[in-house]
């Protein structure tokens, strides 16, 4: 999403203006934190529009006031069809006025917001009855700019002819250079000509035409704030208008320096390139739409503003429609909400829409998954923080279908407590994920997927005991039941996940001889300390068995786990080359999902602690944990910190987070790498690959277990689509239930 700059400071005026003064913690104690403000924002989107017609050449597009978008292009007027966001449209001829069509139109503009039009013998309209019609005498014109009083510029990248319905025409040519492009300056009341080496004014009142510029290699140009913006093939450069004198030095920290198009929006300069387009923010920084997220393709033509607040930028593959729409928070969980319920529940489970055609959705199915159990704690959890802030019956039936499907985990299979990883009707086992994980189920109509991971266990828990502690219906003894089923088999076991083969699964392990087996910077010994202990304190809180108790307190006295979740982050590192492969296979780089399953622990760990002691030793670990964090700006892992009661929380860059998540989450290819605008860093341990991370509507979508610094994902242009339910809708209603996102605000 991107925002002008007052906007963002509205917003964190807001952030600061009031406090939350609800409960965060099942004591009933109360503490103030920072709230969000839930204020309207612009959200942008993208309606593409395809051509029809391989080798059809594009020159430009305008919206007139009756909000019709018509395209100029080598097979005549083109105007919009169908389209809406994620549904792309199509430029078909515009057969609306068949003398128009018959023409042979070569250029298009807009005057008084309507459409004007330059074919082999003059300029002319359908508006104001028809009566604009001036003869000019460039058979080969396709260039028309119109200034004021019905004054217009023609060229035919040669000559250029000045044509008005109140003054003389006149015609002359650039001085030794060749017609790029014409543009008004209302204020001056002056045509700009823009040649591949030159800049000139015409003065229609003088008749006098002036070069002001010299260089090379000009592409584009607009006119912005007493300047001229030119752009070239290596960045671009400004111009004092008035005197011709260069302002600086060539701009080429941009996303793309090879500029196509320049347009002066609302105070914004828009630049178009060989990669995309891009927005150049009040603080010099820049807003980046590349790949078919945003454009049917990246080579753009022309980027101009429609009447209703859209951007218009053409490119050689058609045309994208930015749509800048206000809304809050809460309008925009309401649309994500209908994304993962219409295209994203599979049996109860919170599913990624998979095999599409170029985003497609009706070409796509529903994927089974390795973490089908995770991914639905995640949105299940989110679903029961929703139903514990509005009590929505729509929220506690979304509960009740995926605590089925939760629940079938474990009754599908043979082994007790043990949760599947998923389950399918059966027939299905070759084309599914990881085919070899799957089992045959007692029942012949179903097959499960063993090999159960910590990744899913601690996912399991953290959702159980959300629903426990916040429902006060038939749910809440229905997630502690699962709660005892599940720690009670790693308990009976050992401390492992024991699958069907009686041996325990290769990550479902948190017995002492294999954690403590891994080297100190090594980051399992730690994580699986950490979700343990909280696992073990949830099930001793809403069942009040005394062996999670007994046991989590021998593995923190006896064994080392409280050292070992208490040991600083920054002391993860890659461990020595005369460990064990294992533990050098586990500390290759920082495992992005080993954050996950560290914050979705914190919450059994934080809010379930065994006594206040080890309350203040978990806070510290956490925040020590979050500061490591904190580059990345997750929305998630911030408000997750928040149950600390920290008062810096970093709820500005959760917001942001959340605001600048795309309303399009299909996996389009993602180019960043490229970019001359971002400062790349050394590679580290981390994968930091920048400096500051981008704003999510510019890297690939991505879950929270993924590396937020990816600047690239190629190859899996429009063949999916993630679900919201665990990247956006968790963050969201966990800030609503923990008071610090506002109810929406105007």
């Amino acid at each position: 999403m991107k925002r002008s700059l007052i906007h963002y400071l509205f917003a964190l005026l807001l952030l600061f203006a009031s406090c939350s003064q609800t409960p965060k913690e099942n004591t009933g104690q109360t503490i103030s934190l920072p709230v969000y403000e839930d204020v309207p924002y612009l959200q942008d989107h993208a309606i593409k529009y395809g051509i029809q017609k391989e080798g059809m050449a594009l020159s430009k597009a305008f919206m007139d006031r009756n909000m019709v978008v018509q395209v100029a292009s080598s097979h005549g007027i083109l105007r919009t069809h169908d389209g809406r966001f994620l549904y792309p449209g199509t430029l078909v001829q515009d057969k609306t006025y068949r003398p128009i069509t018959d023409k042979d139109l070569g250029g298009m503009t807009v005057y008084e917001n309507q459409f004007v039009y330059v074919d082999d013998k003059a300029v002319l309209s359908n508006a104001w009855a028809g009566s604009l019609y001036l003869e000019h005498n460039l058979p080969e014109a396709f260039i028309v700019a119109a200034g004021d009083d019905f004054g217009f510029m023609v060229s035919d990248g040669n000559a250029l002819q000045f044509l008005s319905q109140s003054k003389i025409p006149w015609q002359g040519l650039l001085e030794k250079d060749t017609v790029l492009d014409v543009l008004y300056a209302k204020p001056d009341n002056v045509f700009w000509v823009l040649g591949q080496q030159s800049v000139a004014r015409f003065d229609s009142d003088t008749r006098e035409l002036r070069t002001m510029v010299r260089g090379n290699g000009f592409t584009a140009f607009a006119s912005y704030d007493d300047k001229l913006v030119i752009g070239t093939n290596s960045g671009y450069l400004t111009f004092d208008a008035s005197t011709g004198k260069q302002v600086g030095t060539l701009n080429n920290k941009l996303p793309v320096t090879a500029i196509t198009a320049v347009a002066a929006i609302d105070g914004h300069l828009w630049f178009g390139s060989t990669e995309g387009a891009f927005k150049q923010r009040k603080d010099g920084t820049f807003d980046y739409y590349y790949g078919k997220r945003w454009l049917p393709g990246n080579v753009v033509k022309h980027i101009s503003q429609g009447t209703d607040g859209s951007v218009l930028i053409l490119t050689d593959e058609g045309l994208g429609q930015l749509v800048f729409e206000k809304m809050t928070l809460f309008d925009k969980a309401q649309y994500y909400d209908r994304q993962v319920r219409n295209r994203h529940i599979r049996l109860g489970f919170n599913a990624t829409l998979v095999d599409m055609e170029d985003g497609d959705f009706d070409s796509g199915r529903l994927s089974d998954s390795d973490n089908d159990g995770l991914w639905t704690s995640m949105y299940l959890a989110g679903e029961v923080f929703r139903y514990a802030v509005t009590g929505s019956e729509d929220a506690l039936q979304n509960c009740k279908e995926s605590m089925d499907a939760m629940e079938r985990l474990f009754s599908i299979n043979p082994v007790p407590g043990f949760p599947s990883r998923s389950f399918e009707r059966s027939g299905y086992i070759d084309r599914l994920h990881n085919p070899e994980r799957w089992q045959h189920s007692d029942d012949p109509e179903w097959d499960w997927k063993a090999t159960t991971s910590s990744d899913e266990a601690i996912g399991h828990i953290f959702a159980y005991g959300v629903m426990a502690e916040l429902m006060d219906n038939e749910l809440k003894d229905r997630a502690i039941t699962l709660i005892d089923t599940l720690m009670g088999h790693i308990v009976r076991n050992d401390m492992y996940l024991v699958d069907f083969d009686g041996k325990p699964t290769t990550w479902g392990k948190w017995h002492p001889e294999y954690v403590n087996a891994r080297p100190e910077m090594v980051g399992d010994r730690k994580l699986n300390s950490s979700n343990i202990i909280g696992m073990l304190q949830t099930a001793y809180h809403f069942t009040q068995k005394e062996k999670y108790r007994e046991k989590a307190f021998d593995l923190m006295d006896n064994h080392g786990y409280l050292e070992n979740l208490m040991r600083p982050m920054d002391g993860i590192s890659s461990a020595p080359e005369n460990t064990d492969d294992w533990s050098k296979m586990l500390s290759q780089s920082w495992n992005h999902s080993d954050d996950e399953m560290y914050f979705l622990g914190y919450w059994g760990l934080y809010r379930y602690a065994l006594n206040d002691t080890l309350k203040d030793k978990y806070r510290e670990a956490i925040i020590d944990h979050w500061e490591i964090e904190r580059p990345e700006k997750d929305g998630a892992w911030n408000i997750m910190t928040a149950l600390t009661g920290i008062q810096d929380f970093d709820l500005d860059k959760a917001a942001w987070y959340l605001r600048e998540h795309p309303m399009d989450m299909v996996a389009w290819d993602i180019k960043n790498s490229h970019r001359r605008d971002i400062e790349h860093i050394t590679l580290n341990f981390r994968e930091q690959t920048i400096k500051e991370v981008l704003p999510p509507d510019e890297r690939p979508v991505q879950r929270h277990n993924a590396n937020m610094f990816r600047l690239d994902k190629m190859g899996s242009d429009g063949t999916q689509e993630f679900s919201a339910g665990d990247i956006w809708l968790l963050p969201y209603w966990m800030g609503r239930y923990l008071g610090v996102i506002s109810e929406p605000k105007g």
